[in-house]
């Protein structure tokens, strides 16, 4: 399908052709093409060139360009700019405007609070005249703020960013600037204006963000029942707006229709405001029924005193035309329509294609095919079927529903492409202002949204550096995404990579950076597709700027601050309290008492004081120990691994939690090692015994003298590969890690069958210094201080049993 079937080209229509002159032969010159619209902005720290043609560019701002707050608009200009904001004079016979009638009460109201510098909120239905009740308002405070009445469209605004930009545009005279936020926020603190909010859509945060982004304005929010209401700190006064009584109907559907009501027509009133619950509207519609109803019964009199002629044949007693029932009245617009011109009923089927918008009736001639139809709108207005929002007109409330049941919705797909192929013309014209195609802003927009791919991309393409250059940037991102989205449907790369480009220059010039680099690289990859390299290079200069923008914006993290550690006694007393603050188990009570040892060395406490922090963390048992062997690992803690609570060797039952106390330490530790020395000495003999057989009769001194085994033994009978007792007897578990060969004390480096049998060194260490009977019967608690740290405590004598003993304690076995 060709992308211009049916479309006119600008070239189509030249502004003029100059006349040609000299000789007959020769060519006429060309039409000259419409000159492209280039503007130059000024938005936060960045220059923006919005190019029709290649694509803006935007580059950072040039210092000492820009940055200071224009002036403000003087008397005149605000007039001037009040009366742009109203909707246009309309071609033809004036339209009559209905009176204000029984709001005198609610007029002062808001004037007194408006001049009190209070904002008020005003709600009222559909149809209840609450535009015509805020231009009585504004005409009685015209003097009361410094910066006059300012008027605003709150309709088709969620968020309060274009509302701010707005009330902006229209105090300061800044025509070729648009300042980003933070410039917005300030600038618009200083601004005391009264501020006429109409069909406001939003409520809660957002607009609790207005009020307070302007705290010297006093709003007048006109709005819905149905609309989201405000937060609780808003601190808005409320008055509802309702419908009119009988006596103000019956006025107002008198002076529509221009005459007095017949008893007839009087009590359909009646019935009419009580199915309306008096709204204004609905009697507006009423009175044009009713002069549509005289018009009609007045042409048929005139019809009757005629005379008929010869071949004429007509019937004498015509009907006039009855009053329209009750449903008709309540639902006046189809019995409206069929009753007004062609040109009427043309402009209401493009205004159901668009979504109810209608478009300016400077554009109904072409749209219509009728150079009269500009007239349309005056006529549609004087039937109440168009209601003026902002500088345009819509249908009026639930119109658009009641003629697309009507049959006026079934060429909406055709009005809604004929609609787009002329706004596409339109709005690439050089002779068009961006102000005036702002001012079409919604009428485009509903014209994209229904248009077909190939139309859609072609609006969206002339329509978007428009808005972008009117510093309409809502309507200029959302035909962007509507053509990004277009173009991929009809496969247009190109034009693809155009609105791309153009998001993410929007989107750095709002300060968002993320999607910003998105949209970049994603032209930047269409353009090397399409070996564009001008556009390529544009699209890589914006991103330089958005890597520049994340750089400055990222934090500086705080320099890494490197502490001396701390001395070995004083980790131990400041350790062990945070531990005890932080973890759920108390602290363990027997750590202070180590530097209160007086065999233990100092070298032998430090290595311990750096594990006691992980001795909660292991989750060991706090219940009180019932055996000597819990009481003998809980004063001497070894490995600080968390193998002490990995697999007791034979539990009987679950240990109960147990809460620690303060003990002796000196006294537990003697205790332990006693009944460990005993355990191993006897287990030790035992097993000598049962190995004997080959061993001389007289031989008892022999395991005397090999009491301290040696290097080369002690190896093998760690390996458990020796006959061992029954596991299933507690006595022998206690003394498994005795070498039965050697005939000597246990040995403590086989913790495989008794990991929570750890402090066995001393039962090796004492026959190493004595003879095989003492170590039965020696309390002395000596043994207890190298049981802290076997590795760093040195043997006392010259004998090598440290060898064995260290090395197995310190090798993953003991683990």
């Amino acid at each position: 399908m060709d992308r211009t079937q049916g479309q006119p080209e600008p070239m189509e229509r030249p502004a003029a052709v100059p006349a040609t002159s000299g000789t007959s032969g020769a060519p006429a010159p060309a039409a000259p093409a419409p000159v492209a619209r280039i503007v130059t902005l000024t938005t936060g720290d960045f220059t923006l060139t919005v190019n029709p043609v290649d694509g803006s560019e935007i580059e950072p701002r040039r210092p000492g360009t820009g940055g200071t707050a224009p002036a403000k608009r003087g008397a005149a200009d605000r007039i001037a700019r009040d009366a742009a904001a109203r909707p246009p004079v309309l071609p033809g016979p004036a339209v009559p405007t209905p009176p204000l009638l029984a709001r005198d009460e609610e007029r002062e109201r808001l004037v007194r609070l408006l001049g009190r510098g209070r904002s008020v909120r005003l709600t009222g239905p559909a149809g209840s005249g609450r535009t015509a009740l805020l231009d009585a308002v504004a005409a009685a405070c015209a003097g009361l703020a410094p910066d006059g009445v300012v008027r605003l469209s709150g309709y088709g605004h969620q968020q309060p960013g274009e509302l701010l930009h707005a009330l902006y545009a229209a105090v300061y005279e800044a025509s070729v600037e648009r300042p980003d936020r933070t410039q917005l926020l300030t600038r618009v603190r200083d601004i005391g204006a009264i501020v006429l909010l109409d069909d406001l859509e939003m409520g809660g945060a957002p607009l609790d963000e207005l009020l307070r982004a302007t705290p010297e304005c006093a709003y007048l929010l006109a709005t819905t029942p149905d609309t989201r209401a405000p937060s609780d700190d808003s601190h808005l006064e409320e008055v509802f707006l309702g419908g009119l009584g009988r006596a103000e109907c019956l006025e107002l559907l008198e002076t529509g229709t221009g005459r007095p009501l017949t008893e007839e027509e009087t009590a359909w009133a009646g019935d009419l405001r009580f199915a309306s619950e008096g709204l204004p509207l609905r009697f507006v519609q009423a009175a044009a029924l009713l002069r549509q109803r005289d018009e009609r019964n007045l042409a048929a009199s005139d019809d009757e005193d005629d005379e008929p002629g010869v071949f004429e044949e007509r019937q004498r007693n015509a009907a006039f035309t009855p009053l329209p029932t009750l449903a008709e009245g309540a639902a006046p617009a189809e019995l409206l329509a069929s009753r007004v011109s062609e040109s009427a009923r043309a402009a209401l089927r493009i205004a159901c294609a668009l979504g109810g918008e209608l478009p300016h009736h400077a554009h109904l001639p072409a749209l219509v095919g009728d150079t009269h139809a500009d007239a349309a709108v005056a006529e549609l207005l004087g039937c109440g079927l168009l209601t003026p929002v902002g500088t345009r007109y819509r249908l009026a409330a639930g119109v658009a529903r009641q003629l697309e049941e009507a049959g006026f919705g079934d060429t909406e797909a055709e009005e809604a492409r004929t609609a787009a192929r002329h706004y596409a013309w339109w709005t690439g014209h050089a002779s068009v202002t961006p102000e005036r195609v702002a001012a079409e802003a919604d009428a485009v927009l509903a014209a994209l949204a229904g248009a077909d791919v190939v139309a859609a991309v072609l609006l969206a393409r002339t329509a978007a550096p428009a808005f972008a250059a009117s510093r309409h940037w809502e309507a200029w991102e959302r035909v962007l995404r509507s053509g990004a989205e277009a173009a991929r449907k009809a496969g247009e790369v190109a034009e693809q990579a155009y609105f791309h480009h153009e998001l993410g220059v929007l989107a750095l010039c709002e300060g968002r950076l993320d999607r910003a680099r998105a949209e970049l690289e994603a032209s930047i990859g269409l353009r090397g597709a399409l070996a564009d390299k001008r556009g390529t290079v544009a699209g890589r200069r914006a991103l330089a700027l958005v890597t520049d923008r994340e750089k400055a914006g990222v934090e500086v993290s705080p320099p890494l601050r490197l502490e001396a550690p701390v001395a070995a006694a004083d980790a131990v007393t400041a350790v062990v309290p945070a531990v005890a603050a932080t973890a759920k188990t108390p602290a363990l009570p027997a750590l202070p008492a180590f530097p209160a040892l007086p065999a233990a060395p100092a070298a032998s406490a430090a290595p311990t004081t750096p594990m006691a922090p992980v001795v909660p963390v292991i989750g060991r048992p706090t219940a009180a120990p019932t055996t000597l062997s819990e009481v003998f690992e809980d004063a001497f803690p070894l490995d600080p691994k968390p193998t002490v609570a990995a697999a007791p060797a034979a539990p009987s039952a679950p240990p109960a939690p147990r809460a620690r106390t303060l003990r002796k330490p000196v006294v537990l530790a003697a205790a332990g090692a006693l009944a460990a020395v005993v355990l191993g000495t006897v287990v030790g003999l035992a097993l000598t015994g049962s190995d004997d057989a080959e061993t001389p009769a007289g031989g008892t001194g022999g395991p005397a003298a090999s009491s301290t085994p040696t290097p080369g033994q002690g190896v093998p009978n760690t390996s458990g590969n020796d006959p061992a007792p029954d596991p299933g007897t507690p006595a022998p578990d206690a003394s498994e890690p005795v070498a039965p060969e050697a005939g000597s004390s246990p040995d403590p480096n086989q913790p495989s069958r008794t990991p929570s049998r750890k402090p066995q060194t001393p039962a090796t260490r004492t026959p190493a210094t004595t003879n095989p009977k003492p170590p039965t019967s020696d309390p002395d608690p000596d043994p207890t201080p190298p049981t802290t740290t076997p590795p760093a405590t040195p043997t006392p004598t010259p004998t090598p049993t440290p060898t064995p003993t260290a090395g197995p304690v310190g090798s993953p076995t003991a683990t």
